[in-house]
């Protein structure tokens, strides 16, 4: 598990990343990098960082459900997830 401070701060660069999305956006069509620079820097999206929505954990996210292998591991155990089952051979 992540600490909370951790996933408040990722919460944080979220609501952050959108507030200047647009702003952003048109910095970047008119070229103007002095005012680009000038923004927040947890303001660009590259700071983002994919994190489980239940854990916290970065490593081992998997895209496609929004959680991490460990997670999703329990999820599919527990059969909450429709149509994934453990292979077995």
């Amino acid at each position: 598990m992540a600490k909370e401070s951790v996933k408040a701060r990722q919460k944080k660069r979220e609501k952050i990343v959108l507030k200047y999305a647009n702003k952003r956006k048109i910095l970047k069509k008119t070229g103007n990098y002095e005012l680009l620079q000038k923004l927040p820097k947890d303001a660009s999206p590259v700071r983002l960082r994919n994190r489980c929505t239940i854990s916290g954990r970065c490593r081992g996210y998997m895209r496609q459900f929004g959680v991490s292998r460990i997670v999703f591991r329990n999820l599919v155990s527990q059969g909450l997830i429709p149509g994934v089952k453990k292979a077995s051979w």
